[in-house]
């Protein structure tokens, strides 16, 4: 089957699929993006992917050419043309091409691009075994500068976070923020259990608000386990009894180790395992 590509108002081949080397998009990183997960061949949690997406474009003030009821339509239509039953939607916003230099006013027409595909993010041993980070030395950015709210196309903060860890042979990478508390990682956020009670960093440490990581908490309060939102150090990671991430590629990971240092049994948690398993369930309904 020949992939198909969503561009702006209609399907087109993959060879197809261009945009100008002008757009903003790509000269300044200036656009939004959302990466979505298909199981069953239902978009996971769309409408709330699309909320997001609209709500960082209005943030940067990105007008979408599309309704949010159109792009809807479109990324299931994206999904259905390239026969993805379990993948990744990949859902892009650019500001559209112009001149040189930074002036949104002088660029026009706003290209949106649909990308439904297959995914392997992390090999099956790791969701078996658990997850080895490093703590990057490339701080979170600082919240005052850019909203970490905005899922923009401007990646470059978590990307020299990622080499750190790919240098150091592990596949993620802890993220302080300005205070040197617990962010997240570069593309997943992250939970920490201590006696019976999960912790993840609140919005205000300087993190993505994730979708999954709000799916997540719900369906721990609804197991009745205890969850807060609070400030966490590399300390608390150190001496905690489970450690793991979540996020739309990852879903659910265990961490087994930080810096070297092993974490609770050094190897996936009753409870991290519990809440994969629901998390699996829940993205079959």
């Amino acid at each position: 089957m020949t992939q198909k590509i969503f561009m702006n108002d209609r399907l087109v081949s993959r060879e197809e699929a261009t945009v100008s080397v002008y757009d903003h998009g790509l000269l300044y990183g200036d656009g939004v993006f959302e990466g979505i997960r298909v199981y069953g061949g239902k978009v996971f949690l769309l409408q709330e992917h699309v909320d997001r997406l609209y709500e960082s474009a209005l943030a940067i003030r990105l007008e979408i050419p599309l309704s949010p009821s159109a792009m809807f339509n479109a990324v299931t239509e994206t999904v259905q043309a390239n026969g993805i039953v379990d993948g990744y939607v990949r859902l892009v916003v650019t500001r559209g091409a112009g001149s040189l230099g930074l002036d949104i006013r002088r660029t026009s027409n706003p290209q949106v691009i649909i990308i439904a595909d297959t995914i392997t993010l992390y090999p099956e041993e790791i969701y078996q075994n658990g997850m080895e980070l490093i703590t990057a030395s490339t701080l979170r950015n600082h919240p005052g500068a850019l909203s970490p709210r905005i899922k923009s196309l401007n990646y470059l903060n978590n990307i020299l976070a990622k080499i750190e860890g790919t240098d150091a042979g592990t596949l993620e990478a802890l993220m302080l923020n300005h205070k040197g508390e617990v962010a997240e990682c570069t593309g997943d956020n992250i939970f920490i259990i201590r006696h019976g009670i999960i912790k993840t960093p609140g919005t205000d440490a300087g993190i993505l608000e994730g979708i999954t990581r709000n799916t997540v908490i719900r369906l721990a309060r609804e197991a009745g386990h205890e969850v807060r939102e609070c400030p966490l150090t590399r300390h608390d990671i150190f001496v905690a009894d489970e450690c793991f991430l979540t996020g739309s590629a990852a879903e659910i990971v265990a961490v087994v180790s930080l810096d070297g240092r092993r974490i609770g049994t050094g190897k996936p948690g009753e409870i991290t395992l519990d809440l994969r398993r629901r998390f699996q369930e829940f993205t079959q309904q």
